[in-house]
């Protein structure tokens, strides 16, 4: 199964780029365990959202740039309000990035 590298860019996956980072450095781990680490750590949170995530969202707001690149879509919406059916947040600023799923089959 092929992944995106997308999720290292989240909290979650920041935190623990920077601890396997720490661990490599104290010689706690091997840099090519670091490396598996992360590999799994992509295709877990690709197939987490796709398996297991069932609410929906929808959002609004003011469409600041949207970019198309390598089968890539990236969209920045400022003001933008997300609506599941419990809740409503209000986001100043947030960065979409939407990649084909059928590529994850390649």
């Amino acid at each position: 199964m092929a992944t995106f590298e997308l999720y290292r860019r989240s909290t979650i996956g920041m935190c623990l780029t920077e601890t396997l980072d720490e661990m490599v450095q104290s010689g706690t781990l091997s840099p090519d365990l670091a490396i598996q680490v992360l590999t799994q750590f992509d295709k877990s949170m690709t197939e987490a959202l796709e398996n297991q995530v069932k609410s929906k969202v929808t959002i609004k707001g003011h469409l600041h740039t949207y970019r198309f690149c390598d089968n890539v879509w990236t969209f920045i919406l400022q003001d933008a309000v997300f609506k599941n059916e419990d809740n409503q947040e209000n986001v100043g600023r947030v960065k979409i990035v939407a990649c084909d799923s059928k590529l994850l089959t390649q």
